[in-house]
């Protein structure tokens, strides 16, 4: 059993390290961001409370938050352990969770600074079948159209650089004292992730959670 909080600047490529870790030491991927979205979907009572924050461009509160994570990991599928991605994002959410579970590592995926706004900056998605390119490590066959339905593609307003860069700031900022938080109680595996090969840095996390007698 392994619990396991992931942590990394937006464009770092967390998400797809998470699926594959998942995938690999067979326990569930827990996307706060998900489950909002997929709440407010669904327009149930705490989707429409979320909804609300949102809407006003403002953080769902930290007791919100906290119930939906405890709520999750409630249920059946965590009891062989889990991975939590994006969250928490406060140090009292940080303790919050270390009220409710034991959290084996926290992994902490980096990059460059430089290496982050190409990566992000670079994609490009098709606003009708949402498939995703990027112009130097996915480029499509052909320059600007989806290979799958012929549309011209996009770049997301928050995909372009100068934005990527100040949402890079903003993450240093608040995500200070939770990096900090770990590190401090021995839990922080920084996880070099600057290269484009998702497969070699999810070992490198695995070799480093085996080194430490974390997972087996």
């Amino acid at each position: 059993m392994v619990n396991l909080v992931l942590l990394g600047p937006p464009g770092v490529g967390k998400g797809t390290y998470a699926k594959e870790l998942s995938r690999r030491l067979g326990i569930p991927h827990i996307s706060t961001g998900d489950i909002f979205r997929e709440e407010v979907k669904k327009g149930t009572p705490l989707g429409l409370k979320v909804k609300e924050y949102l809407d006003r461009g403002v953080l769902v509160p930290d007791s919100i938050v906290n119930e939906v994570v405890k709520q999750r990991l409630s249920m059946d599928d965590c009891r062989r352990g889990f991975i939590l991605d994006g969250y928490p994002r406060t140090l009292n959410q940080a303790k919050a969770l270390d009220s409710m579970v034991r959290i084996d590592a926290a992994l902490y995926f980096t990059a460059p600074k430089e290496v982050i706004i190409e990566r992000v900056s670079g994609r490009r998605i098709c606003p009708k079948c949402g498939a995703i390119y990027h112009v130097k490590n996915i480029p499509p066959k052909k320059p600007g159209i989806c290979d799958i339905c012929g549309s011209k593609l996009i770049q997301r307003e928050d995909d372009k650089p100068e934005v990527v860069e100040r949402r890079l700031r903003v993450y240093e900022e608040t995500m200070r004292p939770v990096i900090e938080y770990y590190r401090s109680k021995g839990l922080l595996i920084e996880v070099d992730a600057s290269e484009p090969v998702v497969e070699r840095i999810v070992l490198k996390a695995i070799e480093e959670l085996k080194r430490r007698n974390i997972i087996s």
